[in-house]
């Protein structure tokens, strides 16, 4: 299996989402705790962040508390254009 370069992913419509986590730690649940979680998701399904959160629940034993997330495209096919051309200064 090929892995996706930023680019590519870019291209093929993924855009960088941004999840702040809260979580209570194990031994004091009067205590939240922060994670910044980022990396190159599909909206409105978010599946990377889905499977981020079904790991952590399944894996980690700080329960999660809440999760604020953002996301942007950075690029577009429709806003990429191969340009052949060259300005020479000086």
């Amino acid at each position: 299996m090929k892995l996706a370069s930023d680019f590519e992913l870019q291209l093929a419509g993924y855009g960088l989402t941004t999840a702040h986590i809260l979580y209570r730690l194990p031994d004091f649940e009067s205590l939240l705790q922060t994670y910044v979680w980022q990396d190159y998701d599909l909206a409105p399904d978010f599946p990377e962040m889905h499977k981020f959160l079904d790991f952590w629940k399944e894996k980690l034993d700080g329960p999660l508390h809440s999760v604020r997330y953002a996301h942007r495209r950075l690029i577009g096919p429709n806003e990429w254009r191969q340009v052949s051309g060259e300005f020479t200064i000086h």
